[in-house]
């Protein structure tokens, strides 16, 4: 039976419409296959005015907000779970369901299984992941090639899916929690694996996701565990020690592949890149190789990762908030001083605490021009600081303080090492406010 024969027609329950798109795509779709689709999520209207905004009124649509009743379950026939939603092996809704027998996905196992795997990169890792999706995207699309990119970055696939060729292929980013609901060892019929893999690098994250590091970590390599004989699977130098789990050919890419003069900074992205283009070649070998090198060279970046965001008085700004990790915040700090000294670059830190080490992004405090600390997160990062560090609360704090001790020459870095949603929606709404306070002054000017 396909997916859609599947869903088509069904009483169908998406739990979590969430702010990234996947919500509002899957209820799209399926009200498009004739479901009647309850739309149930924890937070009120208020927070959820704009996708309830853009999603609109529909006969066969039903929202139930402010929490999950159980009875909502009656009669349904698909439970679809936002991947956001933590430990959904002790969600006591989600165990409702199953205990109800009702079937159980998610927005991207939906998707995944409506792809030709044969023509998929899939990708995931602590961090690089979002960059290194989009430049495998660019180094595709730079040979004429018409690649789409999805997953974790953001929206939904399921409307492209309609218009998108057979053999098109789809690089899709992979968080771990959508690693866990498409290949978990407790998943019913899990898919079949992509034709290329990657995992960009590994460090602890989403603990209060996964409870703890070794889930997070097995999930990490459900993507490796998952591969064929068919299959290539892409690693950097650093994972090597990974390689023996797979049954696929593995692609071990070293420092030394790095490719330099890329439009995004930082040695990092130099790996990226060379992480980028071995999928690239993976899945589509007769491609000319020096114009994939060049697509990757060309990427020019994405929003809120190190893109640099405004100029005022000599003085750069950087909108790194999609760092939600003290691996990543370290990559972007040395990202810069490949363009400055430490001592010119002003850091603001902290957010939601996912449970992470943040000892790295207090070590840096000494070397930088000043560490503003925001967020639920701030004081525990200050305490664990020798000196050079402020307790600022806001960003708005934060950036006046800034602005106070700025010189022409000087960086202001927002890279976060932590998630948003403290003082914020999301990591998007985060590096706006950043680049909104970057260019408040009347001279100002944006990039």
């Amino acid at each position: 039976m396909s997916e859609q024969q599947h869903i088509q027609d069904c009483n169908a329950l998406v739990m979590g419409l969430g702010r990234f798109g996947g919500g509002l795509g899957v209820t799209r779709y399926l009200l498009e296959q004739g479901c009647s689709v309850v739309l149930n999520d924890r937070s009120d209207a208020q927070e959820l005015a704009e996708p309830l905004r853009q999603l609109g009124n529909h006969p066969k649509l039903t929202v139930s907000l402010g929490g999950h009743d159980p009875s909502l379950l009656n009669g349904v026939d698909l439970l679809v779970v936002n991947p956001a939603v933590p430990a959904p092996w002790n969600n006591p809704f989600i165990s409702a369901a199953a205990n109800l027998g009702i079937p159980i996905t998610t927005e991207i196992e939906i998707a995944y299984n409506l792809l030709n795997p044969h023509n998929v990169i899939a990708i995931t890792g602590s961090a690089g992941k979002s960059t290194t999706s989009a430049m495998t995207q660019a180094a595709l699309n730079h040979t004429g090639t018409h690649a789409h990119l999805g997953g974790n970055i953001g929206g939904s696939l399921l409307q492209q899916i309609k218009v998108m060729n057979p053999t098109d292929p789809v690089v899709l980013e992979l968080s771990s929690a959508m690693l866990y609901w498409l290949w978990g060892e407790d998943r019913p019929g899990p898919p079949p694996p992509p034709r290329v893999a990657c995992i960009t690098s590994y460090s602890p994250n989403h603990l209060d996701w996964h409870q703890d590091e070794a889930h997070y970590r097995s999930c990490k390599q459900l993507l490796i565990r998952c591969l064929d004989t068919n299959s290539t699977l892409v690693l950097p130098e650093s994972l090597q020690s990974w390689a023996p789990q797979t049954n696929a050919t593995t692609r071990l890419v070293a420092e030394s592949q790095s490719i330099e003069r890329c439009a995004v900074p930082g040695h990092h992205n130099a790996v990226n890149a060379a992480l980028a283009l071995a999928c690239a070649n993976a899945l589509m070998p007769d491609l000319e190789l020096s114009r994939l090198t060049d697509g990757v060279r060309g990427f020019p970046g994405l929003p809120h990762r190190l893109h640099r965001c405004g100029e005022h008085a000599g003085v750069t700004y950087y909108d790194d908030s999609k760092s939600t990790t003290p691996a990543a915040t370290v990559l972007a700090v040395e990202a810069l001083c490949s363009r400055t000294k430490p001592d010119r670059i002003h850091l603001i830190v902290g957010g939601y605490d996912k449970g992470s080490d943040l000892s790295k992004i207090a070590a840096m405090s000494t070397k930088l021009a000043g560490l503003y600390a925001i967020g639920s997160t701030a004081e525990s990062i200050c305490s664990l600081t020798k000196a050079n560090a402020i307790n600022c609360v806001t960003l708005e704090r934060a950036m006046h303080l800034i602005h106070q001790k700025t010189t022409p020459g000087d960086l202001v870095l927002l890279s976060p090492g932590c998630a948003s949603w403290d003082q914020f929606s999301n990591y998007e709404e985060r590096g706006n406010r950043f680049a909104a306070l970057a260019i408040q002054h009347p001279t100002g000017t944006p990039c």
